[in-house]
């Protein structure tokens, strides 16, 4: 039995019988070796997209704004539905990441690096709008307070439309930094594994000298937590900020204090659904399977139902605030929402962002890949439609009949917004190929408590250096005298065969703990497998490391870096 209690797994966060040597190896094959065809199917569809967004935006640009389908009455539309709509993706990355290591969730190990690469990812495609819409991007330091041709242009720092510059750039820039401080024990370990000199020197120079020493973890953990709680208020904020847009202006349907909460609950929930899609590819284009879990699938799609339900509440709100105000004007822009000519988006809204979810409260769909991808692409276009509610139907009736008309979108909208999907897609499949999508060294730390393999060994009793058969039932296996740590017999032989094997009864077991990298827990393991001796320790060469690391499946690589046979054969000539 296990020396302590431990508290009983409810469901396996890692499939299969996983080492630690396991954990680095799957993590690592997409970045080291080949991408498979279902990453070249998805690469390419995002390509096409991409460059017929760039296609459409370059038509823009030198033809002008008027290739959209603006009028003078829906000066707002197309674009800035979408700003507002990936800007909603993008908080909620961050957030996911943030909240849940805050709460110290084992199931962030999964996501985490998806979600934070999502925020960065969606933020660039929602900075392209703005930009775009200038029609003179060229022209785009006019808005600096800079002096300039025209004399001292300033600008005004009353406006909500800058609020969200320093807001937005402000939760981008910690956004980045959270995610690159999760990625540098990953760099790490990709530079340790790295056979190539250039791509050595490129992880090493990206990983900033993480050496795994246990103040560098100090320092690791610390500044994870002091980011988490910056970005949480920080996503708060920036969609409350964004909503001031609407909310500080005096049209009916916008003027509204419902805004804020309102638009963080849609920016959360529309993120948990994106972050929901990129989970479900990542894990067959990059056989994340085992790390991946239905597990995942079903408590991402619980917050889901969640959020779609405050969402929900949400849109009841603010039917009943337009009844209650008693202004005809306000009433009037909802009616119209429901049945007036845009009464197809408005329903659509509904569809897919209150009703879709209440699906989830049903098992056997929440732990349905597919129907979870399905239901995850449909709330986000639920989203899509309630950011056109709200700006479209707002402005096209307003106080002034004799001014209303109809806003249709051209090609040239819909081509400019396929892109960006394209962009934000080619940016993650390649940042898939380049960086682990999965923190390894997180997914380490919670193994012995959430993995399947050392689930089966607690369930019967065993230790937990011994592996599970693959029938599930556990077996001892003995490699000399001792318990081995996990290895077969082959591969202990194998080991044995080459550094010598040790005879009680005419040696004497040496103290391995003066080998700096062993410590006693270390000791022990080598101990089982049949290593007491400094001599056979002198004896490891590069085939005995990477035996070692698969036998014991704890700190791969680490006998290698620290030199164990030249420490060794130097405490063995002191003899």
């Amino acid at each position: 039995m296990a020396s302590h209690y431990e508290a009983p797994i409810r469901k396996p966060l890692v499939l299969g019988d996983k080492g630690y040597h396991d954990v680095t190896v799957d993590i690592a094959a997409p970045v080291e070796g080949k991408a498979n065809k279902h990453w070249w199917i998805v690469f390419t569809i995002a390509l096409v997209a991409f460059l017929w967004g760039i296609g459409c935006i370059i038509y823009t640009i030198s033809t002008g704004i008027g290739v959209w389908g603006l009028n003078k009455t829906v000066n707002w539309a197309w674009d800035i539905t979408n700003f507002v709509w990936w800007v909603g993706i993008g908080h909620a990355g961050t957030l996911i990441s943030a909240v849940l290591l805050l709460f110290r969730q084992k199931w962030r190990m999964a996501i985490n690096r998806s979600a934070e690469a999502m925020t960065i990812f969606s933020v660039i495609q929602a900075g392209l709008f703005p930009i775009i819409h200038m029609g003179r991007p060229w022209l785009a330091y006019w808005v600096l307070p800079i002096p300039n041709q025209f004399g001292s242009l300033w600008v005004n720092f009353n406006s909500p439309l800058l609020w969200d510059v320093f807001a937005i750039s402000t939760y981008l820039s910690v956004s980045m930094v959270f995610w690159w401080t999760g990625l540098l024990p990953d760099f790490a370990m990709i530079r340790d594994r790295a056979v190539k000199p250039f791509q050595k020197k490129i992880y090493s120079l990206l990983s900033f000298g993480w050496t795994g020493r246990a103040k560098d973890w100090q320092r690791f953990e610390e500044v994870s937590l002091v980011l988490a709680g910056l970005a949480t208020p920080l996503v708060l904020s920036v969609h409350t900020i964004v909503s001031f847009d609407f909310a500080t202006s005096v049209i009916p349907g916008w003027h509204t204090t419902i805004f804020p909460p309102y638009f963080v609950a849609g920016a959360i929930f529309s993120g948990f659904a994106m972050v929901q899609t990129l989970l479900i590819i990542m894990r067959k284009v990059c056989n994340l399977e085992a790390y991946i879990t239905v597990q995942h699938i079903e408590l991402m799609n619980i917050v889901i139902m969640i959020t779609g339900s405050i969402v929900g509440c949400a849109y009841i709100t603010e039917l009943f605030i337009a009844w209650y105000s008693g202004v005809e004007y306000e009433q009037y822009a909802f009616l119209n929402r429901a049945t007036g000519p845009y009464w197809w988006a408005y329903w659509s809204m509904m569809t897919c962002n209150v009703f879709s979810p209440q699906f989830m409260w049903f098992k056997k769909l929440r732990t349905s890949i597919m129907f979870s991808f399905f239901i995850s692409i449909v709330v986000n276009i639920g989203m899509w439609f309630e950011r056109f509610v709200i700006i479209v139907t707002s402005l096209h009736r307003d106080y002034l009949p004799s001014s209303w008309t109809m806003f249709s979108p051209t090609f040239i909208d819909i081509g400019i917004f396929i892109g960006t999907i394209g962009f934000f897609f080619v940016l993650f499949l390649l940042y898939s190929r380049t960086f682990p999508v999965i923190a390894q060294a997180e997914v380490k730390s919670i193994l012995k408590s959430s993995g399947e393999r050392f689930k089966n060994l607690r369930d019967a009793g065993k230790p937990l250096y011994q592996t599970p058969s693959k029938g599930g039932a556990i077996t001892e296996k003995a490699a000399s005298k001792e318990e081995n740590s996990g290895a077969d017999t082959a591969k202990v032989s194998s080991l044995l065969d080459s550094i010598g094997t040790f005879d009680a009864d005419t040696e004497t077991a040496d103290d391995l703990k003066k080998v700096k990298g062993i410590g006693p827990q270390m000791e022990q393991t080598l101990n089982q497998i049949g290593i007491f001796t400094f001599a056979q320790v002198s004896k490891m060469t590069e085939k005995e490391y990477d035996l070692l690391d698969s036998i014991t499946g704890s700190f791969p690589g680490r006998a290698q870096r620290d030199d164990w046979a030249g420490q060794a054969k130097k405490l063995n000539d002191k003899k």
